[in-house]
């Protein structure tokens, strides 16, 4: 892909902002609209690509699947099996996001794929992070991988895999305690890599095929956390929103970019709508609100593969989705019914906007247009991620 974004560094993408700021200064409206469209163009070009690998029978290609918020059984899946299946390096696309793109990687140890030839055989360069799977203890060659990968600076995580069967098994004997099972295989990981020479290894408890058990968010948050600015986003945009904490991430990691999507939508290619003394463009807030639906899991599909996972009915999760997007397809049609609504409060948005938007003082040429554009993606925003914490409540309130 030639974007810049493929090399760009957080310092240049915040001089990018500093840019977009400045010209807001200087009242240069098309200029900052401009940049903002560049901005936005290539922070929706980013990559993001996650390696998973680990011995033959590890889980991994469960995890490639579950990472990507699908069964194993799906279109598009990873091939799963007791042997290896996986006999070269295959990208497996995420179904809503193909930015992000999660490796399944040949099974270390297998006549195939060796530690000591690992990085030039995947192109190693290519990955943001490693993911090492093991569903029993952490063997010599996970170990021989980490330290190659250490070497070459790039961040990776231990994840103890099938956490569920042990717990299923445990949980057969007297006296059983699931907090301090789980705590001591995390601890007997941690030992055996430690005795490896690997200091202060990350060791995360995962079922793959319920990722919203044991450690899969402190993963997720860890590797959010360890990303650079730019790529955050896409892994927050792909993550299932299987938690309340992601979901509320999502939201916070939306609204970093409502007040530029709002200047951009009421100024270039700008369209005036019949009946509003508004221009906007459409289809900017049709594409970003879809997002929203997506990212916070409230279509069927989403909505059923919850349902599947929590033993709880679709009609159940349904039945507390408030937002009336929820009832309708998103298209121009109903975006500019909202923009309708929205217009009879832009005057009053404005007030809260002069103390809540970054350089709105200096915007103020954007008008109307702006602070209606504003107001409405803040409210399907705030609508949409509502939903999604009520339909995760729901879900858990079932199984309590």
């Amino acid at each position: 892909m030639n974007s810049i974004m493929e090399n760009i560094d957080d310092k240049e993408l915040s001089l990018v902002q500093r840019e977009i700021e400045e010209a807001l200064k200087n009242n240069n409206l098309t200029t900052a609209a401009g940049k903002i469209q560049d901005y936005l163009k290539e922070i929706n070009n980013v990559e993001l690509n996650i390696a998973v690998t680990g011995e033959t029978g590890s889980g991994k290609s469960t995890f490639v699947n579950a990472f990507r918020g699908m069964k194993d059984n799906d279109d598009g899946a990873a091939p799963t099996g007791v042997v290896e299946t996986t006999m070269d390096a295959n990208a497996y696309p995420h179904p809503k996001y193909p930015n992000m793109q999660v490796w399944d990687l040949p099974g270390i140890g297998t006549a195939t794929f060796k530690p000591e030839e690992c990085l030039q055989k995947v192109e190693f360069d290519r990955f943001d992070f490693f993911i090492i799977v093991s569903s029993e203890r952490f063997r010599a060659n996970d170990i021989s991988l980490a330290k190659e990968i250490q070497k070459m600076k790039k961040k990776f995580y231990f994840v103890r895999s099938k956490i569920d069967n042990d717990i299923r098994a445990e949980g057969r004997k007297e006296k059983f305690d699931k907090a301090k099972t789980l705590e001591t295989i995390r601890q007997y990981c941690i030992k055996g890599l430690e005795d490896q020479g690997l200091g202060s290894p990350k060791v995360f408890l995962i079922s793959g095929f319920d990722l919203g058990l044991y450690d899969f968010p402190d993963l997720e948050e860890t590797m959010e956390i360890e990303l650079p600015d730019h790529k955050r986003h896409v892994l927050l945009l792909s993550i299932p929103n299987i938690t309340l904490k992601i979901n509320k991430r999502k939201k916070e990691a939306f609204k970093t970019n409502m007040w530029r999507l709002a200047i951009l939508s009421g100024t270039v290619a700008a369209i005036p709508l019949p009946g509003l003394s508004i221009a906007v463009d459409v289809s900017i807030l049709v594409f970003e609100i879809q997002r929203y639906y997506h990212a916070f899991g409230l279509d069927d599909e989403s909505l059923q593969s919850l349902a599947n996972r929590m033993n709880v009915s679709v009609k159940e999760l349904k039945a507390v989705l408030k937002s009336p997007l929820n009832q309708k397809k998103i298209n121009k049609d109903v975006i500019v019914k909202l923009l309708q609504s929205a217009a009879l409060t832009a005057v009053t948005m404005a007030e809260f906007l002069l103390s809540s938007v970054p350089a709105f003082g200096s915007i103020a040429a954007a008008g109307i247009s702006f602070s209606t554009t504003y107001y409405m993606l803040r409210k399907c925003l705030n609508e949409l991620a509502d939903d999604g914490h009520n339909v995760l409540m729901t879900a858990l309130m079932a199984n309590e």
